[in-house]
Parts: structure tokens; C-alpha cells; sequence
């Protein structure tokens, strides 16, 4: 076996060298030269940071993934230029080497200098030098920062009253201030906060090109004397097309809320509500009047108002029934007593499709044969009564099982909720910037094990709301919770030796509520570059009931009852963070912190089944199946037929490597370390419990290597962890015992793991 073992490992080996080793300049026509890298070399600053020019090189070479080597160039370079099947086959999935373009290095240096001039460095010099070495490239930029200039002065000068007087009480606020560097960027961006400031105040027609800015630098060496002009005609008009700034109300509003961009010609039906014209083409609105007239918050007769429109266009799209937005304003030519402007507004809103399904699949496979299928349909609606209202009715399952063992586990579940745009019992006014929506859920669960079957019906109700574009809220003042087991096996709860597991394994009455916490850099579905987010879960039953502990009956454990069925008592909280450094086109570092303590007191002694924590699977360590590491180092419970560990304390972290390989599929290298954990236990059984001194002892390490298809809608994933160290065994796996029983599982997911 030992043999077997080396002999697989040199040939891995040998692949790996041969790959490595193979050129990547074959390919390379007569004369050419492959673009290996590009520097950047500042000579007279150490501050400024050479990446502040990188996104204006305009070309660059290869991406590499790790210690510098790229693969997949050299299987391009495996190609014979026959253009055969075996040519076609390494082309498709190698990439393709860059060849230097010398005309893109002169289009680099002029990009580095109008940049720096827009930083405040004027009369930069850019020099470049090509080293070639082997048919490679590398082009180094020596770069000398041109002379700076601190702003000494700064005059004003704005000749049109009617703005002059917004300008000058905002003063403080600007971004232009003595003693700073002159920079075109900082001015252009100050002109662009005045012009937005000034469209808020009714200036409807305001932009940043009635700006004009003029630098005084030769009374003073290195200094500037700044004068900016506000004038009444833009830079691409001459003083004789002058006219005055002039405020502007909104005349007329009209709401087109099945608007198709693509058909001029249609006929519409009109309705006025609340002053407002809504046009539409079916017998009715797809959106009821009312609806629409709470989304807007643009009024007939005020100012217009630029933050106002960003307010309504931002509220339509939180709606979620609409693929595009359009608020569009209309000059009229009219003015009114006191000599303000009048605009008329049309707002088009292009239906989006409201209904549709999702399918998720989730598999795992270990070393010990055992499988595991979560397959989930979703269906959703979202504008079931023409309001914005969002149905959502889900199916899950999860199967686990073993070929050729009649043993097995079955879990079947069915969800129905509705979210309305509106807070329901309570007060909305106070969001002015966001849609407050009201979610109602309830939901059916089914389980059935070779040791109990388990019923669980859930009812919740709550609000989620946003501040901002980073803040998400969800809290449920309403969260209930029955559960009730049928067919449990005497010999099973007999042989349960801790009473805490015991007492997760009873008929409960769960009444509490919850709240949930979101923090984002970028809340966008597929963000483009590095992103953060922190979740914090938390939840808390049983107190209000606590407080009626005189009229309840007790059973035989001295537990209080409703309904004959103990409530339970107890606070868990769930912290997980997630940061995620993009670099390169399509390579990212993701790494994942998740922290989560669940406490029983007054009338239970464990927190419910389905609160507890568990790890392993295809979102946690992907070395083990779910529901098969812990807690602590103890062994897995001969008790339960499927295995089912679970704890109070659970303590993770994930990283990984993501890059792209070839067409749409992408790899991943990646590591998981943490664990479960109990709070209590029993004498002599304190393998799972956590402790202080000596928790790190006991955390489970796996690595492992995926590979994803990325069909930008949908990504499939599977991945392969192996065992690097096993607590219940106590030992570290070397690379003889990686593909060995119990030391590694294969996971397949939807979407990537965190």
C-alpha cells in the first residue's frame, strides 16, 4: 500500500513539474515577445502608492494564481498550431499568452500624466524600459512626480443672486480649502456637490458646468491663488447665451406602471388619484393607485427637489416588481406668480416578471458510503395583489442514507409567507428614504429517523427595513414554534446518558422573538470588487410565558406546561462575518468568521432541537458530512443510526482561493477550521464540553480543493475536503492516509459557500 501510495504521488508530481516546466512563449510569433509584467516606480516619493496608476496601464500580462505561475499558459502552450481537435481542446481551456504592444506603452505614459495632472501633479515625466529575457517582457515605468501647488487664496465670485446666497452659507462645507493641493479631481468633484446642493434647492437645470475655476500660481512659488466663478452660461456656451437660474415647482405628475420602452405606439387608459395621472394599457393598473401614490414622494405644486426624485426612483426599485425606473422632467415654459419655472414629470415603470421558481441541490458523500441529497423548490410571486406584496411557498427535503442498508433519515418541509410593503400595526412615516415591509411565515417541517419521528410547525411574524445602502434590520416580535415526536424508540431515549441531550429530545412550546442585523459595503447581488459583511442573528423565548409560571401546571421534570407541552427558555446569538478581496478579473480571497452560543434557563435545561448548532457540510467544514464533527473531541454517537452531533457553542472559520480556469468553470483551493461545543455535561463525559484553557485542542481542520460552474445566473459547485486533523481521533492525516476511509467527503452545492 505503500508503494501504491508513492508511486500515485510521483505522478502528481511529475504532471505538476511537466506543467511548470513546459514554455510559455512557444506560441509566440517570430519577433514577439510575451508581456510577463509591468512596475511602477516612483523616484521621488515614498507616499504616493504606485496602484494609484495601475488601472491606467493599458495592457497587462497574464494573471497568476500561485507563487507567480499561471497553468493554464502553459497548456496553451501545448498547442502545435495545427489547429487540430487536441489544438482546439488546449486553446479552449489554456489562455492565451499577451504579447507586448510597444504602441500601448506611449498610450500608458500619456494615461499616467493626465491622471497625476488631475491629482494635483502638473508637468509629471514618465519613462519607460523594456528588459526582454527569454522571449519575456518586462516593462518598467519610472515615474517623477510633477510640482504640487497649496492653495493660498480662494475667491469667490458669483454674480447671480439667486444662488449666491445657497453658495456662500454652504461654504463650510467644501471640499476646497486653504492650505490643501490644487487638484482637478477635488474640483471637479466640489462642483458636482454645489450643482447637486443647488438642484435640491429647486435649481432643476443646475450643473457642474457653470463652474469655472481659474490658478493664480506666480505671485508665490509653489503656491496657488484659486478664484471659482459660478456663471449663468455653461463652458460650452459663449457670455452671450446668459440666462438667469431660476427655481422650478412640478406642474403635473404621470405614472406609467406597465411602460414598455420598446412599444411607441401603445394605447392607454387613465385614471387621476390624488391629483396624480396614472396611465395604463390593461383594464386596470398591474398596480393598484394607491400603491403607487404611497411609493411616489414627488408632490404637485413643490420644489423640485433632486433628493426627492433619488428618494422615489430608490423606493420604486426596492418595490422589486419593476426591471427598469425612468423619472423623467419636462420644461414647460411656464412660469407662475412669482416667477419660478414649472416642470412636468412622467415616471415609467417597465414591469419586471413576477413570478418564477428556484431550485437548490445539495449533496455530500464521505469515505464510510453514507449519502446525503437537500434538494429545495422554491416559488415565488411578487405582486400577488397588484401592491407589491412578495408570496413565496418553498419544498425542501434531506435525505440520508447508505447504499444497500435499509437504515435511513427523511426530512420533508413546506413554508408559505407573505412580505407587504407597509409596517402593519405600527407607524411607516417615520421611513422616509426606504419601503418598511411586514413578513408573515409559517411553516411545516417533517422528520422521521430510525429513532423518533419529529413534527415542527413554526409560525413567525415581523419587519425588515434598511437605513441606507449598508444597514439591514429584521426583527420579529412573533416567533412560534410547536413541536411535537411520535415513534420514539424506548431503547434510543433509554440509552441517552446526558439529561441536557435528553431534553432536546421532548415535546416543546416555543414563544419568543427575534431580530437580525445586516452591515454591508456593497449590498449589490454580484459586487465587483472587495466586500464585507457582518450578519448577527439573535433570538429569545420564553420570558413573557415566565412571568405566568403561578397558573401553570408542572410535569414530572418540574418544568412548567402549556397544553400539556413544557415551553422553552433559553437566548441564542449567531455572529458571522465575511470578507471577501477581489483581485485580478475574477480571482478573490474569501474568508468567513462564524461564532454562535445558544443558553437554556429557568424552564429548560437545552436549548430546542433546532436551535442547536452543528458543523460540517457543504457551507461548513467540507471534510465531514454534515452533522458529524463534535462536539468537542467526542465520538460520534453510536446511539443515533444517522449521525446527528449538535451543541451550544459553535466556532468556524472558512477561507478560500477562487480563480478562473477556462470557458465558465473556476477552481478553488480552500481550508476550514472550528467546531462545536457543549456548555454542560455530565460527570465523566466531558469530552464536548467547552472550555477556555483548552478549546483550540479539540478544533477540526480540513482542506481541499473545488471546482465551479459559473453560468453568471446559477454557479455549481463541488468540492472535496480532506481531513488534516480529526479531534474525536486526535489525529493529523499525512498525505498516505488522504483518500483512506473516514478522511475526506465530497460536497455538492449551489452557489458559492459563503
Amino acid at each position: 500500500m505503500k508503494t501504491r501510495n508513492l508511486i500515485s504521488l510521483l505522478s502528481i508530481t511529475y504532471v505538476v513539474i511537466s506543467a511548470i516546466s513546459c514554455s510559455t512563449v512557444k506560441v509566440i510569433p517570430e519577433g514577439g515577445k510575451r508581456l510577463k509584467e509591468n512596475r511602477i516606480i516612483i523616484t521621488n516619493s515614498k507616499e504616493f502608492n504606485p496602484a494609484e496608476l495601475e488601472p491606467y496601464i493599458k495592457q497587462k500580462p497574464n494573471s497568476y494564481y500561485i507563487f507567480k505561475w499561471n497553468p493554464f499558459l502553459n497548456i496553451y502552450n501545448w498547442s502545435t498550431g495545427s489547429n487540430s481537435g487536441w489544438d482546439k481542446f488546449v486553446k479552449k481551456i489554456g489562455q492565451a499568452p499577451i504579447v507586448l504592444d510597444t504602441n500601448s506603452i506611449s498610450r500608458t505614459r500619456e494615461n499616467f500624466v493626465n491622471h497625476l495632472k488631475t491629482l494635483g501633479y502638473y508637468n509629471s515625466k514618465v519613462e519607460d524600459s523594456v528588459v526582454i529575457k527569454r522571449k519575456k517582457a518586462s516593462v518598467t515605468y519610472k515615474v517623477q512626480l510633477g510640482k504640487r501647488y497649496v492653495i493660498n487664496n480662494i475667491n469667490y465670485k458669483v454674480l447671480d443672486t439667486a444662488i449666491k446666497g445657497y453658495v456662500e452659507k454652504d461654504r463650510k462645507n467644501s471640499m476646497v480649502v486653504l492650505d490643501s493641493y490644487l487638484s482637478e479631481k477635488t474640483l471637479a468633484a466640489e462642483s458636482e456637490r454645489v450643482a447637486s446642493l443647488l438642484r435640491k434647492k429647486g435649481f432643476y437645470n443646475f450643473s457642474k458646468n457653470f463652474f469655472f475655476f481659474e490658478a493664480d500660481t506666480l505671485k508665490k512659488s509653489g503656491y496657488a491663488d484659486l478664484t471659482v466663478k459660478i456663471e449663468n452660461y455653461t463652458r460650452n456656451e459663449l457670455p452671450k447665451d446668459r440666462r438667469e437660474h431660476k427655481r422650478y415647482i412640478v406642474r403635473n405628475i404621470t405614472i406609467y406602471p406597465d411602460y414598455d420602452p420598446l412599444d411607441s405606439i401603445r394605447i392607454y387608459d387613465s385614471l387621476i388619484y390624488n391629483g396624480i395621472k396614472i396611465k395604463f394599457e390593461s383594464e386596470k393598473p398591474n398596480v393598484r393607485p394607491t400603491v403607487l401614490n404611497s411609493i411616489n414622494r414627488i408632490q404637485i405644486g413643490k420644489l423640485y427637489d433632486e433628493s426627492v426624485v433619488n428618494n422615489t426612483y430608490n423606493r420604486f426599485n426596492d418595490l422589486r416588481i419593476f426591471s427598469g425606473v425612468n423619472i423623467q422632467f419636462d420644461e414647460t415654459g411656464m412660469v407662475d406668480s412669482i416667477n419660478r419655472g414649472m416642470v412636468d414629470c412622467s415616471i415609467r415603470l417597465a414591469p419586471s416578471k413576477t413570478q418564477g421558481y428556484k431550485i437548490n441541490l445539495e449533496a455530500s458523500n464521505n469515505s464510510n458510503g453514507l449519502l446525503g441529497i437537500s434538494p429545495a423548490l422554491s416559488y415565488y410571486h411578487k405582486n400577488i395583489f397588484n401592491g407589491g406584496e412578495w408570496l413565496n411557498l418553498g419544498f425542501m427535503g434531506n435525505f440520508q442514507f447508505k447504499l444497500n442498508d435499509p437504515v435511513k433519515s427523511t426530512e420533508l418541509g413546506v413554508s408559505a409567507s407573505i412580505s407587504l410593503p407597509d409596517f402593519l400595526f405600527l407607524p411607516d412615516k417615520i421611513f422616509k428614504t426606504t419601503i418598511p415591509r411586514t413578513d408573515i411565515g409559517m411553516t411545516y417541517n417533517y422528520q422521521n429517523r430510525p429513532e423518533f419521528t419529529r413534527n415542527l410547525i413554526s409560525f413567525s411574524y415581523g419587519y425588515n427595513w434598511k437605513s441606507g445602502d449598508k444597514f439591514f434590520y429584521r426583527v420579529n416580535p412573533i416567533q412560534l414554534s410547536v413541536v411535537r415526536l411520535f415513534n420514539m424508540s424506548k431503547s434510543f431515549y433509554e440509552s441517552l446518558k446526558d439529561p441536557f441531550i435528553k431534553n432536546s429530545y421532548r415535546n416543546y412550546f416555543d414563544l419568543g422573538a427575534g431580530a437580525t442585523l445586516l452591515y454591508t459595503t456593497d449590498p449589490s447581488p454580484n459586487p465587483k470588487r472587495s466586500f464585507f459583511y457582518i450578519r448577527w442573528n439573535n433570538d429569545i423565548s420564553g420570558n413573557i410565558l415566565s412571568m405566568f409560571n403561578g397558573n401553570m401546571p408542572k410535569d414530572s421534570t418540574g418544568a412548567h406546561t402549556i397544553w400539556g407541552t413544557a415551553y422553552s427558555q433559553y437566548l441564542r446569538t449567531e455572529m458571522t462575518a465575511v470578507y471577501t478581496f477581489k483581485f485580478g478579473e475574477k480571482s478573490a480571497i474569501a474568508s468567513r468568521f462564524n461564532i454562535g452560543v445558544g443558553y437554556a434557563y429557568g424552564n429548560s435545561k437545552s436549548i430546542p432541537f433546532e436551535k442547536l448548532f452543528y458543523a460540517g457540510g457543504a457551507n461548513s467544514l467540507r471534510g465531514w458530512q454534515a452533522r458529524t464533527v463534535g462536539p468537542g473531541s467526542s465520538q460520534i454517537d453510536t446511539t443515533f443510526s444517522i449521525p446527528n452531533q449538535t451543541g451550544d457553542i459553535k466556532l468556524e472559520f472558512n477561507t478560500e482561493l477562487r480563480f478562473p480556469m477556462f470557458w465558465k468553470m473556476e477552481g478553488a483551493l480552500f481550508v476550514d477550521a472550528g467546531n462545536i461545543w457543549t456548555m454542560r455535561s455530565e460527570k465523566n463525559r466531558e469530552e464536548g464540553l467547552f472550555k477556555f484553557s483548552d478549546f483550540y485542542r479539540n478544533i477540526a481542520l480540513n482542506w481541499g480543493l473545488g471546482a465551479r460552474l459559473n453560468l453568471d445566473f446559477l454557479i455549481l459547485r463541488l468540492d472535496m475536503g480532506m481531513i488534516a486533523y480529526d479531534p474525536a481521533r486526535k489525529l493529523w492525516i499525512n498525505p498516505s492516509g488522504w483518500f483512506k476511509k473516514d478522511s475526506f467527503s465530497f460536497q455538492f452545492g449551489v452557489g458559492y459557500p459563503f
